[in-house]
């Protein structure tokens, strides 16, 4: 998995107050979950701007004065109303210790179904994995070339190597929805119509007359 880098400053005052000052002065304060202890930093906003907005998944390397801290984004806090990053929590990466975060769902092809006039309904578009580091998928490819209408793609369809999906299995990653526009796909395979096979026939009845 891809990695970004953040100059973070460890905090010396904790509680509401020194949080609410750093946000007024453009900073976000951040937790890291995992080692011995956690440890409380804050960095300003648009250090986060590649990590948050972004539909990649990275690992972060966050650099606290003369140490490095290797960590996954765990949870994020936004205003609701500015939508400014209100708080990060990070989790450490250990060797051996198995993490979660979210990463991408990849589709790659043109469904079938929607070449022939269906609408294709993505309704996860990241899925959440837990693993070791070394494990980390950057995201997870799913070819959707095949789908046809009315057909759809579960997680528990999805095969997983080195990392378990933590999502319901019965849920609904793409599927192929019927639309005004809809070819039958057993003619587009060349099958003949009741239409067509009658013409054939009563062509064949003149010729034998």
């Amino acid at each position: 998995m891809k990695s970004i880098a953040i100059e973070g400053t460890i905090r010396e005052e904790l509680g509401s107050k020194n949080a609410r000052q750093l946000r007024n002065e453009g900073n976000v304060p951040c937790v890291i979950y995992g080692g011995a202890e956690p440890v409380h930093f804050y960095a300003p906003e648009a250090s986060f701007r590649d990590l948050v907005y972004t539909p990649q998944a990275y690992t972060v390397e966050i650099k606290l004065g003369g140490q490095t801290v290797k960590a996954v984004m765990q949870e994020i806090q936004f205003h609701p109303v500015s939508d400014d990053i209100v708080h990060i929590d990070f989790i450490q990466l250990i060797d051996g210790k198995a993490v979660s975060i979210d990463v991408p769902v990849n589709l790659i092809g043109n469904a079938r179904g929607v070449r022939n006039g269906g609408k294709l309904k993505v309704n996860l578009r990241k899925l959440r994995v837990r693993t070791t580091e070394e494990n980390l998928p950057d995201g997870i490819d799913l070819n959707i070339e095949d789908l046809r209408i009315g057909q759809s793609i579960k997680v528990g369809d999805l095969p997983s190597e080195g990392f378990d999906i933590l999502n319901t299995e019965n849920a609904v990653i793409v599927s192929v929805r019927t639309s005004r526009n809809v070819v039958d796909e057993e003619e587009e395979e060349g099958e003949e119509t009741e239409g067509e096979a009658a013409e054939t026939e009563a062509g064949e009845e003149a010729a034998s007359a």
